[in-house]
């Protein structure tokens, strides 16, 4: 992490003193509006999203980014999977096309010289006034769906009124058993503080496959942003958190109805784009030498998130353009 904008690597402690992981909150929380007057405006062309493929939470952004079509209003860029003692790196494969930086933290340092924080992704970088507007996640996803659309490609919305309210209390409902459960219990320190968290994780798990059998999707019939947020994390599930994580009472693959359910997710236009599972598992084995000291790769799971699912037997409203059936607008 940075301390007064000073790179460190012996200031961050992940866990409390019962074991239990503690994630940092985010400190860049501006927000971008479709209004002319805002201080920062929804423009084509002025925002930049920093990414790692292997993050979920950077995925979340990605994976909107896409399904929206606003691969032309908003650029992207990469960082190098393995992240060690220097945090997330540019390199001559992923550079950092706006500064030809050498690492994100110096990212986070244009935009605040004596930042003291963790350097995550990802990052939504401002280039007209040269800083971050946003680091969380929840909030990017939220702004690349709502602000941008005189500028997305794709008629496609993931708040859509009527579902607004029930969206929000999902990713909130599955945000602390699954998206960070996750991480608490790979990251726990105690046998009780994993315990915790793998049986709030699989009861939550449990829960959803149970919901799933009668519905399409989180909320009903429609995509929504819970979908993308339960998404980036089943999609990881079977390769890092079933056994870098220990979170093997079952793999999704196991479950009917999630299994077939994020294959669909996967299988959406678009969507497999963002994905890519040799800087997930290499990310999570390679980075964590704490949790896996050898730092190997394993080469499985053997399973196949572009085999047919069942989930046209449930009824869908989903865009035209996510059916994969007609052009998209805007083009």
């Amino acid at each position: 992490m940075l301390v007064d904008g000073e790179w460190r690597t012996d200031a961050y402690e992940s866990t409390n003193e019962d074991g239990e992981f503690n994630r940092q909150e985010t400190s860049f929380r501006n927000w971008i509006r479709d209004d002319a007057d805002a201080e920062f405006p929804a423009e084509s062309g002025r925002y930049h999203l920093y990414i790692s493929r292997a993050c979920p939470w950077a995925h979340r952004t990605a994976m909107t980014r896409r399904l929206k079509g606003l691969e032309d209003a908003i650029s992207l860029s990469v960082v190098e999977p393995v992240r060690i003692n220097d945090g997330w790196e540019f390199s001559a494969e992923y550079p950092d096309p706006l500064y030809g930086e050498d690492y994100l933290r110096d990212i986070y340092t244009r935009a605040d010289d004596e930042f003291t924080g963790r350097v995550t992704v990802p990052v939504l970088w401002d280039k007209e006034r040269e800083t971050i507007v946003n680091n969380e996640s929840r909030e990017i996803m939220r702004m690349l769906d709502t602000e941008f659309d005189a500028h997305a490609k794709h008629d496609v919305d993931l708040w859509p009124e009527g579902y607004r309210e029930e969206v929000d209390e999902s990713i909130d409902s599955i945000y602390e058993p699954i998206n960070n459960g996750v991480y608490r219990a790979g990251f726990a320190d105690s046998q009780d503080a994993y315990d915790e968290a793998i049986t709030e994780l699989f009861d939550a798990l449990d829960h959803w496959e149970s919901v799933l059998e009668d519905q399409r999707f989180v909320v009903g019939d429609v995509l929504t942003e819970a979908d993308i947020a339960m998404f980036v994390t089943l999609i990881r599930f079977d390769h890092v958190y079933h056994t870098h994580f220990k979170c093997n009472r079952r793999a999704i693959h196991e479950y009917p109805n999630l299994w077939n359910y994020t294959k669909e997710l996967a299988q959406l236009p678009g969507v497999a784009e963002t994905i890519n599972i040799d800087h997930i598992t290499r990310h999570y084995y390679m980075s964590h030498g704490d949790v896996n000291p050898k730092r190997l790769v394993p080469v499985g799971p053997d399973i196949d998130f572009y085999d047919d699912h069942d989930r046209d037997r449930l009824p869908a409203d989903l865009p035209a353009v996510l059916r994969g059936d007609a052009a998209p607008a805007n083009e």
